[in-house]
């Protein structure tokens, strides 16, 4: 009734060495991971800078630059460029809380007590921000 498959399964690792595809550890995945969540709480640090400037998101932006950096072997991240027009603050702070607060997750997990202890001061910065708009 169906035709029989002709080839090997690209999925299986039965049929072939298990060396045919590249694998990744756990720790190196536990890297890539938080990483991402760095990099997209960059991302908005630097919409909040361009919406809000002050001293202490400057000071965070390049701390998360550095962690990121460190994290992808020296390859700097990619940077946002924020509209200074940008009404939206409170619901930035809110959503770096959530970023800063899924970082700390991984940091914790992969036990990178210099990125846990930023994402949970970042955190700390966010909430208290969204104290001060109101939202929280």
């Amino acid at each position: 009734m169906y035709e029989p498959i002709r080839t090997k399964s690209v999925h299986s690792t039965m049929a072939g060495d298990p060396t045919d595809f590249p694998h990744r550890s756990r720790e190196e995945e536990l890297d890539i991971q938080l990483a991402s969540h760095l990099a997209a709480l960059l991302a908005v640090t630097d919409e909040l800078r361009a919406a809000a400037p002050s001293e202490d998101l400057d000071v965070a932006a390049e701390r998360l630059a550095g962690q990121v950096a460190r994290l992808r072997e020296g390859r700097k991240p990619a940077r946002a460029a924020g509209s200074a027009t940008d009404p939206r603050v409170a619901a930035l702070h809110e959503r770096a809380h959530a970023l800063a607060g899924r970082a700390l997750v991984v940091a914790a997990s992969r036990a990178d007590t210099a990125a846990a202890i930023l994402a949970a001061e970042r955190m700390d910065a966010h909430a208290a921000a969204q104290e001060l708009t109101g939202v929280g």
